[in-house]
């Protein structure tokens, strides 16, 4: 898989979330910002991801996926951070 398409695949499934993806062949990071994720566990925000990619997951399509979410207000202090 490509990241576009891991990417397309999150932005068909999961609404008001920007993905970020890095990898190649089955292994990918994804890097998800979106209000949806406002006052989930990480645990919970993990679930989420998985379970979008759960079709390709278990049909060995992507077999390593690394994930980090952020509301939309932790990406911007988590930005912000970076350039200070």
């Amino acid at each position: 898989m490509q990241p576009s398409e891991v990417k397309a695949l999150l932005e068909s499934r999961l609404d008001g979330c920007e993905f970020h993806i890095q990898g190649e062949g089955c292994n990918f990071q994804v890097l998800a910002v979106g209000e949806v994720f406002e006052g989930l566990s990480p645990v919970k925000r993990q679930q989420m991801i998985y379970g979008a990619l759960s079709e390709e997951i278990a049909s060995g399509a992507l077999h390593a996926v690394s994930i980090k979410t952020y509301t939309p207000r932790q990406w911007q202090a988590a930005t912000d951070n970076q350039g200070a």
